[in-house]
């Protein structure tokens, strides 16, 4: 497979992740709190929706790519993603908060993500 068909396969595992965060955050944003070790306020629960609804749209915009975007497009996704995924790894960890289960098994999903695009990139490309 080629590095932007591998890149674009990423992509299309992300948005899935993304999207089954992002039906969480809407519907459930008070027990996603509670998994983070966060105390759960109305105010908290109105940004993390708000924060779902935004992963709505990148969720959708990682799939389009990923089946529908030029090669410059996906890479460029791709190198984006690379370091919002890390950012997310880092930020998760970051908490106010207890680190417990779900806030490693969160940021370690960020980091894999980051590695699998890092490793999509220095790879070497089958012909």
């Amino acid at each position: 497979m080629s590095q932007i068909g591998r890149v674009r396969g990423v992509l299309r595992a992300g948005s899935i992740v993304f999207g089954v965060s992002s039906i969480a955050l809407i519907g459930f944003p008070d027990v996603f709190n509670a998994l983070l070790g966060l105390t759960t306020t109305a105010d908290l629960e109105w940004a993390m929706r708000m924060m779902g609804v935004t992963l709505v749209a990148l969720a959708g915009n990682m799939f389009s790519v990923s089946i529908r975007g030029s090669d410059d497009s996906v890479i460029l996704s791709g190198w984006v993603m690379l370091v919002c995924a890390f950012t997310l790894g880092v930020l998760t960890l970051l908490l106010p908060a207890e680190l417990n289960w779900f806030t490693i098994v969160y940021a370690a999903i960020g980091f894999g993500f980051s590695a699998a695009y890092a490793v999509v990139f220095v790879g070497k490309t089958k012909q």
